[in-house]
């Protein structure tokens, strides 16, 4: 039988804190503690090289559960649709009208922390609504 293995779901962004901290409310994640030695994330990030300041930056499930999610900053902007997205799940066990409101108050959260709301795809007898939505930087993701 195959191991387990942990991973870690990586973001190419501008701005890896703010795009962490977005998460973070979205997910109900936290930032974890900055490396040995330093007493704040800001420290770490004065000691390092000009070029390497505030270069990437993570968040971890406080349950330890899910996966660590890492930011890093590249120079490119986005430039295409995500080949691989996250589908935060809020309805999960909900059908029809309760499904639906669920969706549309996580919608109107996460809009107010900056997520662009991209559209509403309501149940078709086959699958269940789904709500596609951006990230502040524009990285897709659904609201399921």
């Amino acid at each position: 039988m195959s191991e387990i293995k942990k991973f870690q779901v990586t973001f190419d962004c501008a701005e890896p804190e703010r795009l962490a901290r977005f998460w973070c409310e979205v997910l109900g994640y936290v930032v974890p503690p900055p490396s040995e030695g330093f007493a704040s994330w800001d420290d770490y990030w004065r000691s390092q090289l000009p070029e390497q300041r505030d270069s990437w930056f993570a968040c971890i499930d406080p349950s330890g559960v899910g996966p660590r999610l890492y930011f890093q900053r590249v120079p490119e902007g986005k430039a295409a649709k995500n080949r691989v997205h996250l589908d935060v799940r809020v309805g999960t066990g909900l059908v029809g009208r309760e499904r639906l409101a669920a969706l549309e108050a996580e919608c109107a959260r996460l809009v107010a922390l900056g997520a662009v709301h991209v559209r509403t795809l309501l149940a078709d007898g086959i699958n269940e609504s789904t709500i596609p939505m951006q990230d502040i930087e524009g990285n897709e993701f659904c609201i399921d």
